[in-house]
């Protein structure tokens, strides 16, 4: 097919799709509706002949031909797009777009960026606090930090270990001498408890103490750790929270550590589509960052 004759704006859509396994997130990432999408995608497919997904009832799947076209698709739309990051950064080459998890950003991260303007006041930093993992598209973040349980790598990406996460109990000073002593685990159900999305940090943490969570000691459940930090200084109950983001709390006296007893909780790392091609302002704060993070180890 000549080039003058390509379908290139049915082959991004169906690029997207194809990545994403998706035809509603397609259209969100292209910002045009899903009839488009699916338009589009059908008229690529009449041209080659041939399906490129097959249809179910409430997801698609890539049919051979369609893994074939999206490997070849994938691999040049990423080519295209690192050849204009680069041109891109020789002209904003101050600018850069960080997408952080939300809790780390808040806890973490905000509370140490003084030093690294410090170190580079001429970076101006863009923090996009979302847990959704980039794409590294032009004029997406050029970096992530994510966290995982499990996962460690990422497709098309590279990523390198921050900080593993370790969760342990704290409660707020002034509301611990308010209220009846903590000597032992089973006193925690007195002051009630706070959750990080779901009940299971709790229940695996009075396991590893050697006793089970009852039903009644349920507790409100908060979105992320930033939010259980602050319902935690404002003494609403006991948190179980990472130990990177409560030490400056306990160091400065306002959340005091129960027991030594901690729970791991997977990992943060740092992702980029590529160390090696990172802009200068990456490359400067994603050394600063990983050598921020072991300091603490």
């Amino acid at each position: 097919m000549k080039r003058g004759r390509l379908p290139l704006t049915a082959l991004r859509s169906f690029e997207v799709a194809g990545r994403l396994e998706s035809f509603t997130r397609a259209a969100e990432e292209l910002f045009i509706s899903q009839a488009a999408v699916s338009r589009q995608i059908r008229e690529l497919e009449h041209l080659l002949g041939e399906p490129l997904f097959e249809r179910r009832h409430r997801s698609v799947a890539l049919t051979a031909s369609g893994r074939t076209l999206l490997s070849v698709l994938t691999s040049s739309f990423d080519r295209i797009d690192e050849c204009l990051e680069d041109i891109l950064g020789t002209s904003r080459s101050t600018d850069l777009k960080i997408s952080v998890e939300p809790s780390f950003a808040a806890c973490w991260l905000v509370p140490r960026l003084p030093e690294f303007r410090r170190l580079h006041p001429d970076i101006e930093v863009l923090l996009d606090a979302d847990s959704r993992l980039v794409e590294f598209r032009t004029g997406q973040a050029q970096l992530a930090i994510r966290h995982s349980a499990t996962v460690t790598a990422w497709p098309r990406t590279e990523s390198r270990h921050l900080l593993d996460v370790r969760m342990l109990p704290v409660i707020a000073s002034d509301l611990l001498e308010r209220g009846p002593p903590i000597s032992s685990p089973r006193d925690i159900f007195a002051y009630g408890l706070l959750h990080e999305e779901n009940r299971d940090a709790w229940s695996r943490w009075f396991e590893a103490a050697g006793i089970a969570m009852p039903e009644t000691a349920r507790g409100p459940v908060y979105a992320d750790d930033g939010l259980v930090l602050q319902a935690a200084l404002r003494g609403q109950g006991v948190a179980l929270m990472d130990a990177a983001f409560a030490e400056e709390e306990i160091r400065a006296g306002r959340l005091r550590q129960l027991f030594d007893l901690t729970v791991p909780n997977g990992a943060y790392w740092l992702v980029a589509r590529s160390f090696d091609r990172l802009a200068p302002p990456a490359a400067d704060f994603a050394r600063w960052v990983l050598q921020s993070s072991q300091e603490r180890l």
